[in-house]
């Protein structure tokens, strides 16, 4: 099977996006591991498969490189909007995700920004394994929790450069009050506007960047009373900007580049890939 692809990037946050609109998706976890495979594959953060949808302009389907699928993706939403900004003229569009419609726009600048939808607090939506408050959990360090369709887990931190993200991350992703494993984020506030962060990635290890993560660690820390409701994000590959008002979407802004794009060719035989 051939695979027409782009690969992008949002301030080091690489992202692949197969655009199967007029087609079957042939996109499975096995695939997905193929693709996301950065020695054997493309490589990536995470992929986004685009299809037909009736009532957006198109429908995207998440991938982590471990063949694991999410529900949101800040980076790779806001670089389909570019390919269809590009596509279409238009500079406000539409796309449809596992989170529901997710609202996008191009900005005079030419930095794109997405709606990411209202977090969720509650420790059912979170999810969490316990009935426990999720803006301070029972766990050293007293993290908080939220869901941006996909769980993130926020450490604040005096030091984010000094903090293990490598042997801390792995931990938490898979500590027991996560059913669904989680995001983890080590926030090291520098004012009430900025902050820097380092990310463990469920599914993924550490990236340069994520956007869901930059939304759900702002989101926490406006929670905490740490922030207030418009954030500049520094991680490690660059820096993103979060606004949001307490209540209502969190709204993800930043740039989107292209790296280069090609034809993928998947391997005859397929029992030889993890």
């Amino acid at each position: 099977m051939a695979i027409r692809f782009e690969k992008m990037h949002a301030n080091g946050d690489d992202f692949v996006i197969v655009d199967c609109r007029g087609q079957d998706n042939g996109i499975d976890a096995t695939t997905a591991r193929q693709l996301g495979d950065r020695n054997r594959g493309i490589g990536f953060n995470q992929l986004a498969v685009m299809s037909d949808c009736e009532d957006a302009a198109a429908r995207l389907t998440f991938w982590n490189p471990d063949g694991s699928t999410l529900d949101a993706c800040g980076s790779a939403t806001r670089g389909v909007a570019w390919k269809l900004f590009l596509e279409t003229g238009a500079s406000d569009i539409v796309l449809r995700t596992n989170r529901g419609l997710l609202a996008c726009s191009q900005e005079d600048d030419g930095l794109i920004s997405v709606d990411m939808g209202k977090p969720l607090v509650d420790w059912r939506d979170v999810p969490l394994a316990d009935a426990i408050d999720t803006l301070e959990l029972p766990l050293p360090g007293s993290p908080a929790a939220c869901s941006m369709g996909n769980p993130h887990c926020t450490f604040f931190v005096a030091d984010a450069e000094s903090t293990p993200v490598g042997r801390l991350g792995p931990e938490i992703e898979s500590h027991r009050l996560f059913p669904l494993k989680t995001n983890v984020h080590f926030v090291q506030v520098i004012s009430p506007s900025r902050i820097r962060l380092r990310i463990w990635e469920r599914g993924g290890g550490i990236p340069l960047g994520s956007g869901s993560c930059t939304c759900g660690a702002v989101v926490n820390g406006i929670r905490r009373g740490l922030l207030q409701d418009r954030v500049e994000v520094e991680c490690d590959g660059g820096t993103f900007s979060v606004r949001w008002d307490g209540s209502g979407g969190v709204f993800l802004t930043g740039s989107v580049e292209p790296n280069f794009s090609g034809l993928w060719s998947a391997p005859v035989v397929r029992a030889s890939w993890p």
